[in-house]
């Protein structure tokens, strides 16, 4: 499944190239968001869903596994020339964690609230344009909190930084507004204790985060 994931975020950069391409040879228009100066902003409000792709070794055999959750994301840009910008996004999310085929059977570990607090260096391709394709890469801080333990006793998550890239698009919708979609790829390993440390699992959780929303630009 990674593969596929790889190829797909593959994919998308060509296609976004492609739009900037297009965007720069035939269409540029100084209305609709034209960045005259280094001191703007950007504010967004997203629809994300995080969709971890784990892989881990355990103790106790098996793997763990984490679903998908869904929650409103707010982030705010700089930028620091017409091109380069900062972003810093802030979203919490809520994950039903497992741990299947082990040597004690499938076992349910409850669910825990994960924030992960992500700062990304980003290049805009055609900030002057309607269609307007970025790239970015920065890292991230895994913050958990609000454990579950399920039918284990206690459960421990180690918080940690991790690294992250980032590739979307924002389409002027006027002077100030655009529609934006956002794909980063985080990459975080978790140590896991449970019961104390009477079992543990070391996870990277490495995951996908989608996005759509709107942006406005002040």
């Amino acid at each position: 499944m990674t593969r596929y994931k790889t190829a797909a975020l593959a994919a998308l950069t060509c296609s976004l190239m492609s739009a900037s391409a297009l965007a720069e040879g035939g269409f540029r228009s100084d209305s609709l968001w034209d960045v005259q100066d280094a001191d703007r902003w950007i504010l967004r409000m997203r629809a994300i869903a995080v969709s971890p792709d784990e892989s881990s070794s355990t103790s106790i055999g098996g793997h763990v596994t984490a679903d998908t959750g869904y929650a409103p994301e707010l982030d705010i840009t700089y930028f620091f020339t017409p091109n380069i910008a900062a972003e810093l996004i802030a979203a919490t999310t809520n994950h039903n964690m497992g741990a299947r085929n082990t040597a004690l059977g499938n076992v349910d570990l409850g669910d825990v609230w994960v924030l992960p607090p992500t700062l990304t260096l980003q290049y805009h391709f055609n900030p002057e344009g309607q269609f307007r394709p970025y790239i970015g890469a920065g890292v991230n801080y895994m913050l958990f909190y609000g454990e579950d333990s399920g039918a284990v006793s206690s459960i421990d998550y180690e918080n940690g930084f991790g690294t992250a890239a980032q590739i979307g698009m924002d389409i002027g919708l006027d002077e100030n507004w655009a529609l934006n979609f956002d794909v980063k790829k985080l990459w975080n390993n978790v140590d896991v204790k449970l019961n104390g440390g009477a079992a543990t699992a070391d996870v990277d959780l490495d995951p996908w985060v989608v996005g759509v929303g709107l942006a406005y630009r002040f």
